[in-house]
């Protein structure tokens, strides 16, 4: 979800490896370990939690996590919790990286040091304040200057607990005072609207010859105001502190007014100093990406250059395979290449035209698309992206069935336990093997036509290529399609959606061995036993030693690269496309009171929408997916409650609370998608409740009048491919800028090779440049439209640094922004004078 500024849009998203957790604290008793689970947070709000890693104090999670961040952060939370089957889950410590210094981590494998959990330090939200100097003539004649506090509102407090009843408290703090008042609290909200005004009168040693409103400097810097926000609870351990901000008087200036927001702070003595790993150390990988997107036309020339890459002769002098020549790693240019070629409709031309050249510089058909070339990494991204619903339908099912029942697999005799039996192992994993080989070579009706065009292609290149070898056609395929989709998804199924976790260690063996196995079977290989380097694995693959299989592999290859593909037909299965709990509430049924939103289990398949008391129970409710007019955000103020959305049908609409932001957004995306395509979507919808006999937000009385807000744009039916072209064009500028010497040294080697026709230097021998004088060509239409860029982005930040108010609702003023506040409003009274 993009972030709407002048003239652009801003979309955040993170990528982040778990990988493993070390030295954590032992557990204070005669068992040391602990069950450990890791979460990701932002700020305050979970958005993920890795699987429970049982008995360890060395956890290792393996586990991957990417999100598009719809909102704006402070900071990007990872917290350790160690599992109480008895009580609460308690916190073992926490990393928090703010949102300003995750560029220092980007990309980089990291040891962050565990910190402390308290409540003191976990802080998130703004305030805003109005603070007023005023003399007062008192009645015995004496003048004395009293300060106004308003306290107006705040805006995303955290949630403790399950509930937030906020209340603030404000003191004017000096050397020899400390006066302290309470607003009224709030219930049941985080974003509380006090509008309370509190007196503190300010004495002033000196005589009153000033003018008025004049504050002496040394009276101001003693005093300094003080607002904490705390939850008003029940418990017997007292009020929590949410909070604070100390705002020094010196901020009055010579107007004797100051209206600002501003960022909650944590308590000072809330971070209590540890030792580095005193409380275990967690390993991060974490890549954060904030694309700022122009409008279209902005994009038109380097969109235009790339696009046309498919149809430059020689291909290596294209825009698209420039970027794969410079960029440090091929699947930093594959992915946004992919996205905006699949987005105009032109990726099968584009990765016939590349893979053709790659064909025909192969010596060896036994080393084809085996390197990690743009080529490879191109269909790999491809695949990716067309056919994540066809191994959802494929393998899901299966790999499901071999996570819940455990059997036991193991086949190396060194590795078996005492209570097993090595025959019986061969035999689990051969049924096991047996039926995802036979699921594989009969999915063919059901491999996506893209992907299909694709490998058409590849079969074409590579028989013409290499008449001699009849195999070429088979293999040139089976390399892409077995070894680099099935396998890996078979391999690692929770990287693929396949599974919600990595699995655990004894089922991730079995996984192995399977995917394993399977490559070898796709691979068609001459000698079959001899392609494993373990003895154990040559005996097991005796089983497999039948012409049968080779068969329905060459069946198989043979359908899904045929050419003129028949007409796609519907699947008549039932594809799961998302699940899990959320809150809802009850239909009509009652109408009044926190009694009728119930926990519920959500399933969505390509069929209907259904939600259960519990996973695996019949549905209580079930929603067609035709009969689904519209999925859209529900206004917090309607039910008090955050992250609410609606999915409108024809008779009512059913009001849904997903457990935080992501979620919220990942299920009005999925069920937006798959319902696209219904006729009688509707055009407009009601932001808010229905509530007491009208809408909340358009106050009309009767219950099926027309919305009053346009619905969202349109997205496009094929739930896989929803890319915005311009922000694959942004990434892929962004990369061009990135490697900008890369591209200068590029065109150097052009006229080196263009002038001197010996052997070629070695500074420049890591380029392909087939056509020195094209090449140029291209490299010069590619720095032009780059440097536009550059200077329209650089326009964009100027005009924003201009504009930018320190203070506003927008950017309030945080523990660094403070002096730019203080910067900004001396050169804005200078500016006025």
């Amino acid at each position: 979800m993009a972030v709407e500024e002048e003239g652009l849009r801003v979309f955040q998203s993170v990528k982040i490896k778990i990988g493993e957790a070390k030295n954590i604290a032992p557990y204070p008793g005669p068992n040391k370990m602990r069950d450990c689970y890791c979460t990701v947070n932002l700020d305050q709000e979970e958005v993920f939690r890795t699987k429970i890693i049982e008995k360890s104090l060395c956890p290792f999670y393996g586990e991957d996590f990417y999100c598009e961040i719809p909102r704006s952060f402070r900071h990007l939370c990872f917290y350790i919790f160690d599992r109480d089957v008895f009580r609460r889950d308690s916190s073992i410590g926490k990393v928090a990286v703010k949102k300003e210094d995750l560029t220092k981590y980007h990309g980089k494998d990291t040891w962050f040091p565990l910190q402390p959990v308290s409540a003191d330090s976990e802080v998130q939200g703004k305030v805003h304040l109005e603070l007023r100097l005023s003399e007062v003539i008192t009645d015995s004649g004496a003048v004395c200057h009293k300060l106004a506090t308003r306290v107006l509102e705040c805006q995303d407090l955290p949630i403790v607990n399950g509930q937030c009843d906020p209340y603030a408290a404000v003191s004017l703090l000096g050397p020899s005072r400390s006066e302290a008042k309470k607003t009224k609290v709030k219930r049941k909200t985080n974003n509380p609207q006090f509008d309370e005004v509190f007196y503190f009168e300010v004495t002033r040693p000196l005589s009153y010859t000033k003018r008025q409103f004049d504050v002496e400097e040394e009276d101001v810097d003693k005093l300094a105001l003080r607002v904490d926000l705390w939850n008003a609870s029940n418990l017997k351990f007292g009020d929590e502190f949410l909070g604070g901000v100390r705002v020094p008087l010196k901020v009055l200036g010579q107007a004797g007014v100051h209206d600002a927001w501003y960022f909650l702070q944590p308590r000072d003595n809330g971070s209590k100093s540890v030792k580095a790993d005193e409380l275990g150390s967690l390993r991060l990988n974490i890549v954060y990406t904030e694309d700022h997107v122009f409008s279209s036309e902005r994009y038109n020339p380097l969109t235009e250059l790339l696009l046309h890459s498919a149809h430059v002769e020689p291909v290596s002098a294209s825009a698209a395979h420039v970027l794969g020549e410079v960029c440090r790693e091929k699947q930093e240019a594959a992915v946004p290449l992919v996205h905006l070629f699949l987005h105009y409709g032109k990726i099968v031309p584009f990765v016939s035209a590349i893979a053709s050249a790659e064909v025909n510089r192969t010596q060896d058909p036994n080393t084809i698309f085996r390197g990690n070339s743009l080529t490879s990494k191109c269909i790999d991204e491809t695949m990716k992206l067309a056919g994540m619903h066809y191994l959802q339908v494929t393998l899901k099912p299966i790999i499901d069935e071999i996570c819940t029942e455990h059997k036991p697999c193991e086949i190396d005799p060194v590795k078996l336990k005492e209570s097993e039996n090595l025959e019986t192992n061969r035999e689990n994993l051969r049924q096991y093997v047996d039926r995802i080989f036979n699921v594989i070579t009969t999915s063919g009706v059901r491999c996506p036509t893209v992907m299909c065009d694709i490998f058409f292609s590849l079969r074409e290149s590579a028989a013409t290529r290499f008449q001699v070898d009849q195999d070429v056609r088979y293999t040139a395929v089976s390399s892409f399609i077995f070894l680099r989709f099935f396998a890996p998804a078979i391999l690692s199924p929770n990287l693929f959606q396949l599974r919600p976790h990595h699995p655990d260690p004894c089922t991730s063996r079995t996984l192995t061995l399977i995917s394993k196995t399977i490559q070898t079977l796709g691979s068609l290989a001459k000698s079959k036993s001899a392609n494993f380097k373990e003895n154990y694995m040559a005996v097991f693959y005796e089983y497999f030693n039948e012409q049968k299989y080779a068969d329905a592999v060459k069946n198989f290859l043979d359908l899904i690269s045929s050419s003129g593909r028949w007409d796609q037909k519907s699947i008549e299965t039932p594809i799961m496309l998302k699940e899990g709990f959320m809150i809802k509430r009850a239909q009509g049924r009652n109408r009044f009171g926190m009694k009728n939103f119930k926990k519920r289990w959500f399933r969505l398949t390509n069929h209907e929408f259904t939600y259960h008391k519990t996973k695996g129970e019949a549905a209580l409710c079930s929603i067609p997916i035709e009969n689904i007019l519209a999925v859209e955000r529900l206004e917090e103020e309607s039910f008090k409650m955050k992250n609410m959305f609606q999915v409108i049908q024809p008779e009512r609409a059913l009001y849904i609370q997903a457990n935080n932001c992501v979620e919220a957004r990942d299920w009005i995306d999925i069920l937006t998608k798959v319902s696209q395509c219904n006729r009688k979507r509707l055009s407009t919808y009601h932001p808010s409740a229905y509530l007491n006999g009208h809408w909340l937000c358009c106050k009309q009385s009767v219950d099926c009048a027309p919305g009053c807000t346009p619905c969202t744009g349109g997205l496009p039916a094929n739930i896989q491919l929803d890319i915005d072209g311009d922000r694959e064009t942004e990434r892929i500028y962004s990369l061009f800028s990135t490697y900008m010497s890369k591209l200068v040294k590029m065109q150097e080697a052009c006229g080196s090779k263009s002038v001197y026709d010996g052997p070629e230097q070695e500074e420049y021998s890591s380029f392909v440049i087939d056509d020195p004088q094209q090449t140029y060509k291209t490299l010069k239409q590619i720095i032009s439209a780059v440097q536009t860029l550059e200077q329209q982005h650089a326009q964009y930040k100027r005009d924003k640094f201009r504009k930018t108010k320190y203070g506003s609702q927008e950017h309030p003023i945080g523990d660094k922004s403070f002096q730019c506040y203080i910067r900004q409003q001396s050169e804005s009274s200078t500016y006025s004078i």
